[in-house]
């Protein structure tokens, strides 16, 4: 299994608070969200018909799928509807005003 190890994905005054973007950590696509200026990653798609988190609509900690509206606590990953369903989650780092996500 690979070691894994931060990325650097973004500068972290390209993503605002609120905003929602698609990154690449490695080979992996991610979904990156900035809440209150707190950085989170999970994986890129929704768990209902792989629609794409990273250009969903953020309200608070909850992403919203641009397609069906499955919504997701960025912060853990749990699905607003059914807490069994969970995202895949990374850990986020800032450093020197770069974002790093360990994949």
């Amino acid at each position: 299994m690979p070691e894994r190890r931060p990325h650097t994905v973004a500068r972290a005054a390209e993503v605002p608070p609120g905003s929602a973007r698609v990154v690449r950590a490695g080979d992996r696509e991610l979904a990156l969200f900035n809440v209150d200026g707190t950085f989170h990653a999970t994986q890129a798609e929704c768990l209902h018909l792989k629609g794409p988190l990273g250009h969903g609509r953020l309200a608070g900690s909850v992403v919203s799928c641009p397609w069906h509206g499955w919504q997701y606590d960025v912060r853990t990953g749990e699905n607003e509807f059914d807490r069994a369903l969970a995202l895949e989650t990374f850990a986020v780092v800032v450093e020197d005003g770069d974002v790093k996500v360990v994949v």
